[in-house]
């Protein structure tokens, strides 16, 4: 990974001297960066599309940044060590900017976490990069109840650069119809043999989800799919199916794939993907616990990597078809979710996955999760309904994701 510093330096620029005054700093660079170190009056030479940033090498800059505005790339962050008046200059520079009504955010602090600062920066500046031209197949049409779930396609495009592409149903039915036994009878075979349990499912639900996995497949091919949302309860009456597992396996398999034509959580999942390189959960908060701080979270296709262990069972909701109840181990969670019809909105929390449970009132997989934040969003200012779980503490790069795109986090108020 090339890092392209604009070096703001008030003594004559000579690039070895100023390697060795903030050495300790690029050091630590060094580790995760192919470090070059450009002085500002030759900005300009840098590659278009390169990884950078302006790097306040002293005090007495100030001015020349101000003159030199333009150079620095947006979301304006400013890299800093302290050294030589650095960080006063820094200072003075933030201000300068926000009284631009402009954001601004200054890196620094002792050089190895600020070389981590800058490999999260970093990451959420290659996820946006990686987000621009997916393609998110909106198989059917949104699921009526999700009200609150809509997507502008234009406004989407312009803010993260992807395409929403509608597809018929009908197309999903007709690969249904047409995929054979032959074909997906090892892949089922496969899957028993690692399930820890069959529950209400038949042999026969087995093969009708597994064969609506093929389809779908088979659709995310032919129209070269990022991602894809299926309204997966009108199978049910199609095809006798129902698509929890289908997008259990996608997911798996390194395709985001949600429910209910969701759009935004289809998004949100996508995201979680080019940032973490993890698949996500998505899920009902079912029960909000205000004096443990704990939320329920409950649905039927968690992707089976998520899992320790998962049980075969049917559908909550309609009794039919193939629905996944996953175990998972305790541990440091992360709760998200973008929003909003121009998906500029989120929600983030770290937590801790506290329990697994199996009432009779959910849906098949069901985790109690110890939020860091404050509960009382869910019931005082949700962004919707689906949440998506990530296992692991990824609170700090989202953050720098979200905030680079200049998204609104929803308060819990």
């Amino acid at each position: 990974m090339n890092l392209y510093l604009i070096i703001f330096n008030a003594e004559t620029y000579r690039k070895e001297q100023v390697y060795e005054t903030h050495k300790s700093l690029f050091v630590e660079l060094e580790k995760y960066f192919s470090l070059h170190l450009v002085n500002y009056t030759e900005a300009e030479n840098i590659p278009p599309n390169a990884y950078k940033m302006a790097f306040i090498a002293s005090g007495g800059m100030e001015s020349a940044v101000v003159r030199n505005f333009s150079l620095l790339p947006y979301p304006i962050t400013l890299l800093t060590d302290g050294t030589h008046n650095s960080l006063a200059a820094s200072l003075e520079i933030a201000s300068w900017i926000r009284t631009r009504d402009m954001k601004v955010k200054i890196i620094h602090g002792y050089p190895d976490e600020m070389a981590q600062a800058v490999l999260i920066h970093h990451k959420a500046f290659a996820a946006k990069r990686s987000l621009k031209g997916k393609n998110i197949g909106v198989v059917g049409t949104p699921a009526s109840w999700l009200v609150s779930s809509h997507v502008d396609y234009l406004l989407a495009r312009q803010r993260w650069g992807v395409n929403y592409i509608d597809i018929p149903i009908e197309e999903v039915e007709k690969n249904f119809h047409e995929v054979t036994e032959d074909e997906i009878g090892p892949e089922a075979s496969r899957l028993v043999a690692r399930a820890k349990a069959i529950r209400e499912a038949t042999p026969d639900d087995l093969l009708r989800a597994m064969r609506l996995h093929q389809a779908t497949r088979t659709i995310c091919e032919k129209y070269k799919l990022d991602a894809v949302t299926i309204t997966c309860f009108s199978l049910i009456q199609t095809l006798k199916t129902t698509g929890c597992l289908a997008l259990s396996l996608l997911n798996d398999e390194g395709i985001p794939a949600g429910c209910e034509g969701d759009l935004q959580s289809i998004m949100t999942l996508l995201m979680i993907k080019e940032l973490t390189g993890q698949p996500g959960f998505i899920a009902n908060p079912s029960f909000v616990d205000m004096k443990r701080n704990e939320v329920l979270l409950a649905h039927c296709a968690i992707p089976i990597s998520m899992t320790d262990e998962f049980i075969i069972r049917n559908h909550f909701e309609s009794e039919s078809g193939i629905g996944i109840q996953g175990i998972m181990h305790e541990g440091e969670v992360t709760l998200f979710k973008c929003g909003g019809e121009c998906l500029d909105e989120y929600f983030l929390s770290s937590g801790y996955l506290t329990e697994n449970t199996n009432l009779v009132t959910c849906c098949r997989t069901q985790v109690k999760v110890k939020l860091d934040r404050p509960v009382s969003y869910f019931l005082q200012n949700p962004l919707g309904n689906h949440h998506i779980l990530i296992k692991g503490n990824h609170e700090k790069a989202i953050l720098e994701f979200m905030q680079q795109n200049r998204c609104k986090l929803r308060s819990c108020e």
